[in-house]
């Protein structure tokens, strides 16, 4: 099993999510987050004085999914999140030891 965290942009959080829905992909975690990367945070205008806004808000889109349904939920990510600009974020892919339904008690790949 593999946890894949995507930080994307606000914006592209529904068509990730469709997108993922349409490919079979039935769960997931959404988490707003905050940071920065080479976008390094932008200036804004706030009642004629700027100021710095360091971290960007983003969403962090987590979902759990057996190995071979992998290059799967990365290239619908992908290609749905991208918009091709500095800023649309990243995907990060952990390995899972294991994985526990509270409910029923099923462990592993039933469990998700």
């Amino acid at each position: 099993m593999k946890k894949v965290e995507a930080i994307i942009r606000h914006f592209k959080l529904e068509d990730v999510k469709n997108a993922l829905a349409a490919h079979g992909i039935d769960g997931m975690t959404i988490t707003e987050v905050r940071g920065f990367g080479r976008q390094k945070g932008h200036t804004e205008m706030y009642r004629g004085t700027e100021y710095a806004v360091d971290f960007v808000p983003k969403v962090k889109v987590e979902v759990v999914c057996q190995d071979t349904d992998l290059d799967k939920v990365i290239d619908t990510v992908m290609s749905t999140a991208q918009t091709g600009q500095i800023g649309d974020g990243k995907i990060f892919v952990t390995a899972l030891e294991q994985a526990v339904r509270i409910r029923t008690g099923e462990k592993g790949p039933d469990a998700i």
